[in-house]
């Protein structure tokens, strides 16, 4: 065994100690080693690996593992988001650092402690001031520390329990990962049926004891007065779970509509 080892060993890179061992020319540590001459395999020189060996087999595993790692979040991203442009909503992309941005990120930087005591957001102002945003910034740098998220509105739960044949298992994934982000909280329908599906959704989602993050353009003071009996119960286990914070400034959306048309007048020649 020995010798075939021997003879594997480039030997340009090598040479042969005082000892009568093979030595690594780069790292000067032995590739082989002396075995008590009493040993069960009835050989003298057993081979082993040199610091250059060891530095290599170490970066192939993390390279291995680095790449299982990406192809886990990227599974995680598609289960995530049911649009693929939302994978572009991160911290490094936001235009400017708001005080809802910073928030926001200390919420991830401590998210070992917020998914311990269970604890959540509620991002709520005037529409377009970018609560989607942040709360998709939150699921992103999540996502690229492993951390499973999906990120979903009412009204698409609502379709996909109607359809599900599965009513309790698709229940089931929505408690099961780490985070829960429901978008625009208040725009669902109103039915008896809708609503009786949220409240079990949030009321599953607290008794899991996982963290929940909404968006809504509901004003906080209209959430807490509330008067129909099935939205206030929604909401008053909404804000057992989730912290509220106020999202407000320019509409971005009409900053996105304005430079639109910035651009095709110019294009076009138009006059401002």
């Amino acid at each position: 065994m020995s010798g075939r080892r021997e003879f594997m060993m480039d030997k340009e890179k090598t040479f042969i100690g005082e000892d009568g061992l093979i030595y690594c020319s780069v790292c000067k540590e032995p590739k082989q080693a002396w075995l008590p001459e009493n040993n069960l395999l009835g050989v003298r020189i057993r081979y082993r690996q040199c610091a250059c060996e060891r530095d290599a087999n170490a970066m192939k595993k993390a390279e291995q593992e680095e790449k299982e790692r990406r192809v886990q979040i990227a599974r995680n991203r598609r289960i995530c988001f049911d649009e693929v442009a939302m994978k572009n909503c991160t911290f490094a992309n936001a235009e400017e650092m708001t005080p809802v941005i910073d928030k926001a990120k200390k919420y991830v930087d401590n998210w070992d402690k917020m998914k311990q005591k269970s604890k959540g957001l509620l991002f709520w102002g005037p529409l377009g001031t970018g609560k989607s945003y942040v709360a998709t910034c939150i699921a992103n740098a999540l996502l690229e520390r492993n951390v499973t998220v999906k990120m979903t509105n009412f009204n698409t739960i609502v379709d996909t329990m109607f359809r599900a044949e599965n009513k309790a298992e698709y229940m089931n994934k929505l408690s099961c990962c780490s985070l829960l982000i429901i978008d625009e909280l208040g725009l669902e329908r109103s039915s008896e049926y809708a609503l009786g599906i949220i409240f079990d959704v949030i009321d599953h989602r607290y008794r899991s004891g996982k963290p929940l993050i909404t968006t809504t353009n509901l004003p906080l003071k209209e959430i807490k007065g509330e008067p129909n009996i099935d939205k206030r119960r929604i909401y008053d286990r909404i804000l057992e779970q989730c912290t509220p914070i106020l999202v407000d400034g320019k509409n971005k959306r009409e900053k996105t509509v304005k430079e639109n048309m910035s651009y095709f007048k110019k294009l076009f020649g138009d006059k401002e």
